[in-house]
């Protein structure tokens, strides 16, 4: 079974997202989250069940959608996936954006 590590971006998005929500309903907010953060289970057992993100066409950086969100993440080996980013599906990734070489 592969191991999930949020980063700290990934984290600060998820705390944006809620805040963001909490100013109509916190209760909203915090279910969006919940579901968010749990979306990503499915990668301790099926790593590859993301599609690629088309910005990077890496094989190893993908994304799975919850609702109106993309969460992107790193395969690094075998053991370890990084969540990197948690964001409205509107946008596009940035190449900045904390992906390991």
């Amino acid at each position: 079974m592969v191991e999930i590590n949020w980063t700290d971006s990934a984290i600060q998005d998820l705390n944006d997202i809620g805040d963001y929500i909490s100013k109509d309903s916190v209760r909203y907010a915090e279910l969006t989250v919940m579901e968010l953060f749990e979306s990503v289970d499915i990668l301790e057992r099926h790593p590859k069940s993301g599609v690629i993100v088309p910005e990077f066409n890496n094989n190893n950086i993908r994304q799975i959608f919850k609702g109106d969100y993309r969460i992107a993440y790193q395969i690094i080996n075998d053991f370890r996936i990084d969540i990197t980013t948690v964001h409205n599906c509107a946008r596009l990734l940035s190449n900045t954006r904390p992906f390991q070489k």
